[in-house]
Formats: structure tokens, C-alpha cells, sequence
């Protein structure tokens, strides 16, 4: 299983792409193709097609996955979209940290 620098809960920055700027949480995590779906960025329109009895038809309004590598992390601290790094803590347990102001996140 590939490692991502995200996980499913963090609160995101996008840094490239139309939704550049723009925060959401992360809620799905797709660490084999190194892509994310964040709430409320990359919305795509999908035609459905009722497939029941009772069920509507018409245009839906979802997420679409975004590469990984386009979203960094913002730190609960100090504010900004930043790179994360691993720790390890005195009790031998891993933690992710922020590189700019050293918090290390409650995950």
C-alpha cells in the first residue's frame, strides 16, 4: 500500500487547479492512485438514469477525485497550508507534525 502525506478528516488547502485557494475536508482517500476527494472541490455534473421503480432521474452535483499532490495540509495552529513530517515520540508511536511551526496534529 503506497504511504500519502493526507488521510480521510484532515482539512485541506488546494495549491493547483481551478479550485486553487479553496479549503474542504478530505473524504475519501484513494492511496492506489494517489488521489483524494475533498468535500465541496472539483464538482462535476453526472447524468443518472433512474434505476428503480420510484427512483428520479436528472442531473447529480458530486466530488470528483483530485490528485494528492495538488492539496497540503492546514495546520490548526498557525493557519497555513503546510507540509507534514513523522515523528516519533517518546512512547515509540509515530505522529505527523507541521513543518512550519512544529505542532504535532492529534490525528
Amino acid at each position: 500500500m503506497k504511504k500519502m502525506h493526507v488521510k480521510r478528516g484532515d482539512v485541506v488547502r488546494v495549491i493547483s487547479g481551478k479550485d486553487k485557494g479553496k479549503e474542504g475536508k478530505v473524504i475519501t482517500a484513494i492511496p492506489e492512485k494517489n488521489k483524494v476527494v475533498v468535500e465541496g472541490i472539483a464538482m462535476v455534473s453526472k447524468h443518472q438514469k433512474a434505476r428503480r421503480q420510484g427512483e428520479e432521474s436528472g442531473i447529480i452535483h458530486m466530488e470528483a477525485a483530485i490528485d494528492a499532490s495538488n492539496v497540503l495540509r492546514v495546520c490548526p495552529k498557525c493557519g497555513k497550508a503546510v507540509r507534514t513530517g513523522v515523528k516519533i515520540l517518546e512512547d515509540g508511536s509515530k505522529a505527523r507534525y507541521c513543518k512550519k511551526c512544529e505542532e504535532i496534529f492529534n490525528d
